[in-house]
């Protein structure tokens, strides 16, 4: 059996990543709303829908430094919301291997994610998931504390036949002062310079999160949109090689 192979039956996912203009993202949502659908959920929103994530870290920003230096096997942890609702609260993981990217989560109560931010993970091991059990060992062995949420808005598309999903992140924001998921007036800043990299350092620029400029000119990067292209681990699906090449030429 091929490792792509194994790969996949576990799980495992490519992922391709490209920051994009607002005119790719105008030119390329277009093209893909003639050949793919969106998925259930943003059917219901509009075509669309705000995600708000925290990530948590340990006490050396090894997730941060990881991702920054491009360390093939990482992990990142976060809690993650959508709509600014409860009702769907979810605990994930997402493991980078090899190229390959793998999911895994665990819904919350509101009230178990009260617990969390209070430090109280032992609901944890009470719960029946095994991932549930493995988050309250990455807690206590990597001493894992809140470290920065991260806001945007998007737009998926999808090939339920193919298992290809392709989604534009939107309004991409990092909050600032707070680690409060359901704070609904948060203050956040764009995290990209004009770059288009992640900023280590960032100041307090007061002003709303749907914006595209901060107090003070702050203006958002040349490239203010995210592209993700995530399809099985295995050969690239000949239909929608069009499609994924049209991304990648952006």
């Amino acid at each position: 059996m091929s490792e792509k192979k194994q790969l996949g039956e576990k799980g495992y996912r490519h992922e391709l990543k490209y920051y994009i203009t607002e005119g790719d993202h105008a030119l390329l949502s277009r093209k893909l709303s003639l050949t793919m659908e969106q998925d259930a959920f943003a059917k219901k929103n509009g075509g669309e829908y705000f995600i708000r994530s925290l990530y948590f870290d340990d006490r050396d920003d090894s997730a941060f430094r990881e991702k920054l230096d491009g360390t093939d096997e990482r992990d990142k942890f976060r809690i993650r919301i959508y709509n600014m609702r409860d009702d769907v609260i979810k605990l994930e993981c997402k493991h980078k291997s090899n190229g390959y990217i793998k999911k895994q989560s665990v819904n919350l109560s509101r009230k178990e994610y009260e617990q969390l931010m209070m430090g109280r993970r032992g609901f944890l091991l009470n719960r029946p998931e095994p991932f549930a059990h493995r988050m309250y060992l990455e807690f206590a062995q990597r001493a894992l504390k809140p470290a920065v949420i991260v806001d945007y808005t998007r737009e998926p598309f999808v090939f339920p036949m193919e298992d290809v999903r392709i989604t534009f992140d939107k309004q991409l924001r990092t909050g600032l002062f707070s680690q409060d998921l359901f704070e609904r007036w948060l203050p956040t800043i764009c995290p990209l310079d004009d770059n288009g990299y992640i900023r280590r350092q960032t100041a307090h620029i007061p002003g709303d999160r749907r914006g595209g400029h901060g107090a003070g000119g702050q203006v958002q990067p040349l490239f203010v949109h995210i592209c993700k292209v995530t399809f099985a681990a295995g050969t690239l699906p000949k239909e929608r090689h069009k499609q994924i090449c049209a991304v990648q030429k952006v």
